[in-house]
């Protein structure tokens, strides 16, 4: 299980992510609407402390409207099984909701385009991890460096987060030495999750801040005197 304990803040979050994701189904703020069959917001547990963000939909995701489907998805998700963790226990989505023509890159105006809509993905799912496959997810948590470099790393990202650099599931079936990292790379992540599950039940007694709220070494931190949660209990960070 890798989701929150049920609240009565659940329906009301997963209001708002039904809202998103109709918004995303008929958006047209690129030329990328113009060719696409279905636009892909994203699926999966809306409750879940982890995130995957992916590049952009391919040929199978356009037609059916769901990420991660064809080749690629069916390698993540076997992936997952063999940490075991459950496909429907994350939320998986993309940095572009359309498809790029012929798999293309996607450009920056169309990554800006779509960029606020995976920032309110990520403000209402409110995840601990936020896992980036392939480079265009990973440079907007990690600005500088190249994949090669920095798949496998974890870095705190603020707001009581971290993000877990990996190859694009599809990078990874090209080239057999990015598959064996890719394997190695993800078994990092059920020790992440069981940190963030027990962070999250910490902030849910008092004993630490919850997810999306500032902590130490956020710009905007500023720590509450009458509090009795210490900045040490405070952060789920990677030192």
């Amino acid at each position: 299980m890798l989701s929150e304990p049920t609240n009565e803040g659940h329906a009301a979050k997963h209001a708002l992510m039904q809202q998103l994701e109709a918004e995303v189904r008929v958006c047209q703020r690129c030329p990328l609407a113009q060719n696409r069959t279905l636009a892909v917001p994203g699926e999966g547990n809306y409750q879940s402390v982890v995130m995957f963000v992916g590049e952009g939909p391919g040929f199978e995701e356009d037609r059916k409207g769901r990420p991660f489907v064809g080749r690629s998805g069916k390698f993540l998700t076997e992936m997952l099984k063999r940490v075991g963790i459950q496909r429907e226990d994350v939320y998986i989505t993309n940095v572009v909701k359309c498809r790029p023509p012929e798999n293309r890159d996607p450009l920056p105006q169309e990554v800006e385009a779509c960029s606020d809509y995976l920032t309110r993905q990520v403000e209402q799912i409110n995840p601990r991890i936020i896992v980036t496959l392939g480079r265009f997810s990973m440079r907007r948590w990690f600005p500088t460096g190249s994949i090669t470099q920095l798949h496998g790393q974890v870095r705190n990202i603020g707001r009581g987060r971290v993000a877990l650099a990996m190859f694009h599931p599809a990078a990874a079936l090209r080239n057999p030495q990015w598959e064996a990292e890719f394997s190695k790379d993800i078994q990092v992540l059920p020790k992440l999750i069981a940190r963030a599950i027990n962070a999250n039940a910490a902030a849910a007694r008092g004993e630490a801040l919850p997810a999306g709220a500032p902590h130490p070494g956020d710009p905007d931190y500023q720590p509450d005197t009458n509090s009795s949660v210490s900045s040490s209990q405070s952060e789920f960070r990677i030192d």
